[in-house]
């Protein structure tokens, strides 16, 4: 990535760019792409020092929701989704679950996507009714094709995993299975770039 370390845009407004401008662009940020893994890695070993209150750290908690997707035979995708699904948790505390799905969306199939985004919604069906709220709020999307999927992934695995002494498996135990989703090419056609001539 050398060739383009020292090279930079001719523009100063996006509208004066040149065909070569956006090229140069298009390279860097496909080189940048392919950090993806180290950063969302790094920012959850951040989630084990944030969010007090809870038996176990936000880390911990993710990790046991991954190894009881990945105990409960889960794909691939789904157990990464289960990693993932708070690691907005810091930079995110209101839309958190919007922020992971964002991250996960080029790389897994719509339903791991649904499932993440709408999670924050459906958790809340465990405790919300305890501060005032509706916990049947989540029903709006009762008759959606996901809603069964969403509810058990937070039935089974995520409202489940707050406990200290179950056995889960280390963040390292994952990391291959972080890198070789978020390492391959992105398919959400919104993200794939043709070709550089």
């Amino acid at each position: 990535m050398s060739e383009i370390m020292g090279e930079m845009v001719s523009f100063r407004r996006m509208q004066d760019g040149t065909r070569k401008d956006y090229l140069l662009l298009d390279r860097s940020e496909r080189y940048y792409a392919l950090g993806l893994p180290d950063r969302v890695l790094e920012a959850l070993r951040r989630l084990d020092h944030s969010l007090a209150g809870y038996p176990l750290s936000r880390l911990g908690h993710s990790l046991q929701v991954a190894t009881r997707a990945r105990s409960d035979g889960a794909d691939d995708e789904l157990v990464l989704a289960a990693l993932i699904h708070d690691i907005g948790d810091e930079l995110a505390p209101y839309n958190h679950a919007e922020f992971a799905a964002a991250i996960i969306r080029p790389y897994v199939r719509a339903e791991v996507t649904w499932i993440v985004e709408q999670h924050g919604l459906f958790q809340n069906y465990y405790y919300v009714h305890h501060l005032g709220g509706n916990r049947n709020a989540r029903d709006r999307y009762k008759d959606h094709q996901w809603y069964g999927a969403c509810a058990a992934f937070c039935e089974r695995w995520d409202q489940a995993s707050f406990d200290p002494d179950y056995p889960s498996q280390p963040l390292e135990a994952f990391e291959p299975l972080v890198r070789s989703i978020l390492g391959r090419p992105a398919h959400d056609p919104r993200y794939i770039a043709e070709p550089i001539a």
